[in-house]
Order: C-alpha cells, then structure tokens, then sequence
C-alpha cells in the first residue's frame, strides 16, 4: 500500500525535561488496544508492526507538530528524535529546537496533549472482534513521523477500504458504501458451503460457488465492462 495513513494514540505528550534540553515525548502508538470507530470498523495494532522500521534503523523517521513538514522537531538521522518499542506501543522522545519554544510551551501547559503517528501499512489482517465488529489489524508498516497534536483530525481510511476491497475480492465503491451503512461484516463473514452436483453413477460431479455468490461476481463484472 503506498498511500500514508494516520492514527491518534490515547495517551500524554509530556514534557521529560525542561531547562536547556526542551525534551517531550509520549506514546505515539499502543499495541492491541482497540480504536474508536473508524468508519464502519476498528483497528489494533499488532506488536510486530514496527519490528522492520526498528531494523532497519528508523530510516527517515521524523518528529512533526501536526505531521506539518514546516514544524520540524527532531529527527531519527540527527539523534534528536528517540524512537523505543517496549510491551505498550512506540515510544518516542524528542529534544525540542529553540525555534518551536512554543510548542514546548504548549505542551508544557498541556494545551497540547495528545500524538498521532504516520504510516504506511506492509500487511494487514481483517477479522471480527468477540462482539462481532469488524477489525482490522495493523501487522507490519513503516513509520513516517511520530506528532505530538492539537486534537485528533479527521481519518481518511480509504486506504484500510481499499485493503478489505482486494482481500474480499470487491470493488472499493461497495466496500465503502457498506462502510457508510454500517455492514462492513458481510465481507469477513465465513463464505456459504460450496454446492456440488451429483454427476450420474460413474461420472464426476461439478462444482459451483453459491447462488449469491455468483451473481455477485456476474454484477462486477458487468460494472468493469461498462
């Protein structure tokens, strides 16, 4: 998946130092928590999701206020930005620059509270939860940012619909119209029992998909050749 995705974490930024240092930090991420409501479904995020990023070094990982290019807090590569993965999520720490004294302050204030982080998803996995609501699972990505954040912004989660529309073997548009309509679970339901007709003695029987099945297949295909 190549689209950058961003997810908000129930947690304080904190200030970890004051004096000359100006250092903040907080959990950007926390593992199998469940989120709110994202559109039709929830998300958790596995344990592992980080373990390629952290291998690799962090490439390229950055700390952003409100993930804005032009507020550049620290960096992975410069050693002011210091990313840790223990039992609870992702930690991050970051050494302030005198240029973003205010939003030191801010933080410091606790007008600022909360942190999101950037991503891009390697691999995911849709289930249900016990309750019987759809969930995605986050299991492998690559950290863009980490983003200590006014309030939490709006999601665009096209990019989980597109993820639930290739494994379920659908169009995006239907994916996210039952997202809107709350039945999103239609697509991770267990498929029905295959239908086998029973060929005449001596002869081999055929298989074939569902009823429903079939004619939802007949419907897309008319939609790609149209």
């Amino acid at each position: 998946m190549n689209d950058t995705e961003r997810r908000f974490t129930r947690g304080l930024v904190e200030v970890r130092a004051a004096g000359d240092s100006r250092t903040i930090g907080g959990y950007a991420a926390k593992f199998n928590k469940l989120s709110r409501n994202l559109g039709g479904f929830v998300e958790r995020i596995d344990p592992g999701f980080f373990a390629k990023s952290a291998g690799d070094g962090w490439p390229e990982a950055m700390a952003r206020y409100n993930h804005d290019d032009n507020m550049l807090l620290g960096t992975t590569q410069g050693g002011t930005l210091r990313l840790v993965v223990d039992g609870t999520g992702l930690d991050y720490t970051v050494d302030m620059p005198a240029a973003r004294a205010d939003v030191f302050e801010l933080v410091q204030r606790g007008d600022v509270s909360q942190s999101s982080f950037a991503f891009y998803t390697f691999e995911d996995d849709w289930a249900m939860t016990e309750d019987g609501f759809p969930m995605r699972t986050l299991l492998s990505g690559r950290l863009v940012d980490v983003a200590p954040v006014n309030t939490p912004a709006y999601l665009d989660t096209s990019t989980s619909l597109r993820s639930l529309a290739e494994k379920a073997g659908a169009e995006v548009e239907e994916v996210r119209a039952a997202a809107e309509g709350g039945d999103l679970k239609r697509f991770l339901e267990p498929a029905p029992a295959t239908i086998i007709d029973l060929a005449p003695e001596g002869g081999q029987g055929e298989t074939h998909p569902p009823l429903a099945l079939r004619q939802r297949r007949v419907a897309l295909l008319q939609r790609r050749t149209f």
